[in-house]
């Protein structure tokens, strides 16, 4: 085998977008030419695969695992393209693996997730195998000062919670995350920034309301704290019972949260929207 130039090996990745390494391995093979290992990369089904990676992949699955003694838990965003191949038992068992392999080792970030041994080799073979874009997108840790609960509504949304004292109301508690998504445990929580665009809005509407200078920040002021409340999991009203604040049920039941991870698959990710007419008159040269 030839030594090969980081130049060429660059060249490569441009051309295929596969990894370094097996670039670097596929020019070695074929004594550095460029266009043959391409077609060596092809063969092995590496260039095919890594192209699907350019395809939205925004449907998947939501993984979860916690140790024995429910103090730590992890939990995996993993992304594929249809909901048909977010239920392939190759694909679920794939992302418990990987959520096995965080929580173990405390590995925080996906990329280096998927550095670790030969997940990225097996990612890749699901990619040919299920022929779609497989991605993993996120990881979140907890560490629990009480004890980790966690609720899977099917398999597209996922919460795991810090709760000290029953863990029935744990379970409730996550049912009433997964249904309606808090952005922070408490307002003293809340990114600041989120609270400054909201005071933004609040102002704004305020203003229109052409009221006395003396009675706009009392009417901000109270418009504020509801909408921010309305974002807060402790002011929410209890989904098993609106009459009372999720702070009010803990309370009788004598148990408190900590923190909370919601993930829901595909959130935040823009899906590309097909219009198969169009895609047809092009075709046909319309």
């Amino acid at each position: 085998m030839s030594k090969v130039s980081a130049k060429d090996v660059a060249l490569l990745r441009k051309a295929t977008g596969v990894g370094f390494s097996d670039c670097k391995a596929a020019l070695e093979e074929k004594n550095g030419d460029i266009e043959e290992a391409k077609i060596f990369l092809r063969k092995k089904g590496l260039a095919n695969a890594e192209k699907k990676g350019g395809r939205v992949a925004a449907e998947g699955i939501i993984g979860i695992q916690i140790t024995e003694d429910f103090k730590k838990a992890v939990m995996i965003e993993q992304n594929c393209e249809t909901d048909f191949v977010a239920k392939n038992n190759d694909f679920v068992a794939f992302v418990n693996k990987l959520a096995s392999a965080a929580l173990n080792n405390d590995i925080q970030d996906a990329d280096k997730l998927m550095s670790e041994g030969d997940f990225e080799s097996q990612r890749q073979q699901l990619v040919l195998t299920l022929g779609e874009n497989i991605q993993v997108r996120r990881i979140s840790h907890m560490a629990a000062e009480g004890e980790v609960v966690h609720y899977q509504h099917g398999t597209k949304i996922g919460v795991i919670v810090d709760v000290e004292g029953s863990k029935e109301v744990g379970k409730d508690i996550a049912m009433h995350i997964a249904a309606s998504n808090p952005t922070a445990l408490s307002i003293d929580k809340l990114p600041e920034d989120i609270v400054n665009r909201e005071k933004d809005i609040c102002l704004a509407q305020t203003k229109a309301l052409n009221k006395p200078a003396e009675f706009i920040e009392k009417i901000m002021e109270g418009k504020l704290n509801k909408m921010l409340g309305e974002m807060c999991l402790l002011n929410q009203p209890f989904i098993k019972d609106p009459s009372k604040s999720v702070q009010q049920y803990l309370k009788e039941s004598g148990s408190t949260v900590h923190q909370f991870v919601r993930f829901e698959v595909g959130e935040g990710i823009e899906k590309k929207q097909e219009n198969f007419a169009e895609e047809v008159k092009k075709q046909l040269g319309d």
